[in-house]
């Protein structure tokens, strides 16, 4: 009985080993197996948690980036977990009322709309590419770049891929104003 438990401990021990292999966060996603753990083993999306600020076009945009770990997504039709950056935001006009708020919005566990999540970091962790997933209808949806300038200012670039939509496709009584700035080069600042 002693030997069937111990044979049964090692099986086990090598199933699971085998079910869930951490990489570093730079490795290629083509080159890790299904439900693999790509870990920022390096510290490289710390350089950007934090609160961020900055003005656009008379909107304060405020950033909170966070780090989480462990995100499952589904990645060239593998289940991969993730480190990742996430990125909430609230957007304020002049008078300081609130144009929209991802920060404190509640939605679905499953809800990918208003999310921001990191894609990779480059090798220095000095850069960092982000997909936004749009508001109501993914309006919005396109790539964010961050450079970290120095240790309190990042560098923000912001490209919609679809900015428009049409009432076919999304019922005109939602909001799709995007309010994230779409620009280049646009400075924000740790609070």
């Amino acid at each position: 009985m002693k030997k069937i438990i111990i044979i049964s401990c090692i099986l086990l021990s090598f199933i699971s080993c085998k079910a869930q292999q951490t990489y570093p966060l730079l490795t290629s996603v083509n080159n890790i197996p299904t439900m693999s753990h790509l870990k920022d083993t390096n510290n490289e999306l710390q350089k950007f948690v934090g609160i961020y600020s900055s003005v656009y076009n008379g909107v304060q945009i405020i950033l909170y980036i966070t780090k989480e770990n462990d995100k499952l997504f589904n990645t060239k039709g593998k289940q991969i977990y993730r480190d990742v950056l996430s990125v909430k935001y609230i957007a304020k006009d002049p008078s300081g009322a609130i144009l929209q708020d991802t920060k404190n919005m509640g939605l679905p566990d499953n809800s990918l709309k208003y999310t921001i999540y990191s894609l990779w970091v480059t090798e220095n962790g000095n850069k960092a590419e982000l997909i936004y997933n749009g508001t109501n209808c993914n309006v919005g949806f396109g790539e964010i770049k961050l450079k970290k300038i120095n240790s309190t200012q990042i560098s923000w670039e912001y490209k919609p891929n679809d900015i428009v939509t049409t009432a076919s496709k999304c019922p005109p009584t939602l909001d799709t104003k995007i309010y994230l700035p779409e620009t280049k080069d646009l400075i924000f600042t740790k609070q």
